[in-house]
């Protein structure tokens, strides 16, 4: 499949630096059907009106961050509104210092659909719900939209949808905002809406600022801004679209809090969203999280020294971690990627880098399978090695191959730059004897 320039230069330069893409995946996917066949499983339970909750555990450069993105790209294409945001020490999910409202911020300015996927789409959704109403009324009542009537016709189809939001907790402060911002639409006041924008956005850091602004008496905070979410994804629905998937990565970033106090304070928060989402108290909403082996399974630091997350999250009895596994279970580990397809993948990389430099793949089938074998004989490969790892590698050979014509793949992978730590043909540990293509 031909892959357009634009496409492939962001896929090359990102998988080079080690980043994930955040177009194009498509076009590299390759293995984990197991996971993503689970993952749109919760998708169709959340189009129904439920919710879901998942953590994605692996190494570092084992694939949690592509196959997030990768859910990413179903969902948006299923008409799904997505947030996301990586935590980081100033992104965290409850704090003390706003960094529960830093996340909120980041997960709304991220907030992407199908036409904008690029994030920043919380304008484009409320002027899409204005306008999807005047037309469906204009369709039934056939009025003028210059008539009285179809004024009040569409604002009663508004207040309709306002009524459902206003029994939630913060609802009526959330249906007062959405009714301010299509009055003010109505009557062409951009300031006005602006302000609304910036109130949905968590922009404003008093009360007396909001009040003063749009008449509100409160703001979004530190300890409530994920009831704001569950009500986005509540709007959202009534607005047309699926529902709404929130995507958390980097969960580590809760395992390295120093202060043990204010560690169990953010499993809490997560406890609370992952009780919402099983017991029926959240609707039209999925949640993901990314984080390592370490950061969840740590008893002493890690997701698994809160006891109540434990007791939900442990593996029963009839799992074998790499042999079966229960892909329904709220946690998902990462399996490594199989030679076999880390072999399609480079052949994917190769003929993209190619198209991209125009230029006839030099790279031949062999030389392919001798570098997928020389990475994975390495000493400690079959353990320490990630995808991550091994893709960089790639990209390199790729770029120097290109830039050097003169260069012979098989002479940089016979080198000792590149094979001096592989093991001896007849080691049993290095794995090399398991290679299989």
């Amino acid at each position: 499949m031909k892959v357009p320039k634009r496409i492939a230069s962001v896929i090359i330069n990102a998988l080079k630096g080690g980043v994930v893409p955040r177009i194009g995946l498509p076009y590299i996917t390759v293995g984990r059907e197991t996971e993503i066949r689970a993952l749109l499983h919760d998708v169709d339970i959340i189009s129904d009106g439920g919710a879901t909750f998942r953590f994605i555990v692996g190494k570092y450069g084992s694939g949690k961050s592509f196959l997030l993105q990768t859910i990413r790209g179903y969902v948006m294409d299923r008409n799904f509104v997505v947030v996301d945001a990586d935590l980081s020490p100033e992104r965290r999910l409850q704090g003390t210092k706003g960094q529960g409202l830093a996340t909120y911020k980041e997960l709304i300015r991220n907030m992407s659909t199908k036409t904008r996927p690029e994030g920043g789409a919380l304008s484009l959704i409320l002027d899409r719900w204005i306008s999807s109403i005047r037309a469906e009324v204009a369709s039934e009542s056939g009025l003028d939209p210059n008539d009285p009537a179809f004024g009040k016709s569409a604002e009663k189809k508004i207040y309709d949808v306002i009524g459902s939001i206003s029994e939630m907790v913060h609802g009526f402060d959330f249906a007062r905002l959405l009714a301010i911002y299509y009055k003010a639409s109505m009557e062409g006041n951009e300031e006005q809406k602006g302000c609304v924008v910036k109130w949905f956005r968590g922009e404003y850091a008093t009360k007396s600022e909001a009040r003063s602004e749009l008449g509100v008496n409160i703001i979004i905070t530190d300890d409530d801004w994920y009831e704001y979410i569950k009500l986005f994804a509540m709007f959202l629905r009534r607005a047309g679209y699926s529902g709404l998937m929130i995507l958390i990565d980097e969960l580590v970033n809760i395992y390295k809090i120093p202060n043990a106090i204010s560690r169990q304070y953010n499993y809490e928060k997560i406890l609370t969203m992952y009780n919402d989402a099983l017991q029926g108290k959240a609707s039209y909403l999925g949640i993901i999280m990314g984080g390592t082996p370490q950061c969840i399974e740590d008893t002493r630091r890690g997701v698994f020294s809160y006891e109540a997350l434990r007791s939900r999250l442990e593996s029963g009895r009839f799992s074998r971690e790499g042999e079966i596994s229960d892909m329904l279970s709220p946690v998902i580990r990462l399996n490594p990627l199989s030679n076999e397809e880390m072999l399609i993948l480079v052949e994917k990389l190769a003929d993209i880098h190619a198209d991209l430099f125009d230029y006839e793949r030099i790279l031949t089938e062999q030389d392919l399978v001798d570098f997928i074998r020389i990475e994975y004989s390495r000493i400690g490969a079959s353990t320490h090695i990630t995808p991550r790892e091994v893709i960089r590698d790639f990209i390199e050979l790729l770029n120097i191959i290109w830039q050097n014509p003169g260069v012979k793949a098989a002479e940089l992978l016979k080198s000792g730059s590149f094979g001096f730590a592989q093991a001896d043909d007849d080691d049993d540990g290095s794995g090399i004897g398991e290679f299989d293509i």
